[in-house]
C-alpha cells in the first residue's frame, strides 16, 4: 500500500528547469504543489489547467486584452510546474503524464502564438504577422523536439549542458512581457530567432561532443 503524501513537501528542481522556473516560476509553484498534495487533484487536472490558461490567452488577444493576457501567459508557465512537482509530492509521477504534460505544451505554446499574431495582425503595423506567427510556433516546436533528442541520444545530463537561450520558461516569459507591453510582432521575432539559434548551437555542440 503506497505511503500517503507527506506534508510541505518540496519538490526539487530539475536538471532542466531553465532559469525562470528555476529562480521564479518554482517560487510559486512548489507552494501550490504543496497545498494540493492532499486533494484528489491530479497532476494531468493541472496540466490540462495550464493549457486551458493558454487557451484563454488566445482568447484574450484575439480580442484585444493583451494585459489580461500576459498575466494568463505567465500564469500557464508557473502552473504548468506544478503538475511535474504535484506528480513528486504525491509519487504519482508517470510515463504517460509526462507525454500527456508535452503534448499539451506544444497546443499551448501554438495557441499564444498564435493569438500573439492574430493581436499584431489587428493591432499593430508590421509586415506579415501571421507569417511570423507561423515561424515562431516551428521554431518552439523544434527547441522541444531537440531537447527531446538530445535526452534520447545522450541523456538528461546532455540536454541540461545543452538547454540554450530559449526553454520554454524563458520563452513563455518573453511572450508574457511582449503581450502587455502591446508590442506581440517584435516579440515574436526575437523569439523566433532565439529559438532557431539555439536549435542551431545545439546541433553544432551535439556534434562536437558526440
Amino acid at each position: 500500500m503506497a505511503s500517503p503524501p507527506t506534508s510541505n513537501l518540496h519538490p526539487p528542481t530539475t536538471s532542466l528547469d531553465g532559469p525562470v522556473s528555476r529562480y521564479l516560476n518554482r517560487r510559486f509553484s512548489v507552494p501550490i504543489a504543496n497545498a494540493l498534495a492532499h486533494t484528489p487533484i491530479t497532476p494531468n487536472q493541472v496540466s490540462v489547467a495550464a493549457f486551458a490558461m493558454a487557451l484563454g490567452a488566445l482568447a484574450l488577444l484575439a480580442i484585444g486584452r493583451n494585459i489580461e493576457a500576459a498575466v494568463l501567459i505567465q500564469s500557464s508557465s508557473i502552473v504548468d510546474g506544478v503538475d511535474g512537482d504535484l506528480a513528486r509530492a504525491k509519487h504519482a509521477a508517470s510515463t504517460f503524464g509526462g507525454l500527456f504534460d508535452a503534448v499539451l505544451d506544444r497546443y499551448a505554446d501554438a495557441a499564444i502564438a498564435g493569438g500573439m499574431a492574430w493581436y499584431a495582425f489587428n493591432h499593430e503595423n508590421w509586415p506579415g504577422p501571421l507569417v511570423v506567427g507561423f515561424a515562431a510556433i516551428v521554431g518552439f516546436i523544434l527547441v522541444s523536439y531537440s531537447r527531446a533528442r538530445l535526452e534520447t541520444e545522450g541523456g538528461r545530463s546532455v540536454a541540461s549542458d545543452l538547454l540554450g537561450v530559449a526553454s520554454r520558461d524563458v520563452r513563455l516569459l518573453a511572450l508574457a512581457v511582449g503581450a502587455a507591453l502591446g508590442q506581440c510582432w517584435w516579440t515574436l521575432v526575437v523569439v523566433a530567432v532565439l529559438s532557431y539559434a539555439t536549435v542551431a548551437w545545439r546541433l553544432w555542440r551535439f556534434r562536437h561532443i558526440a
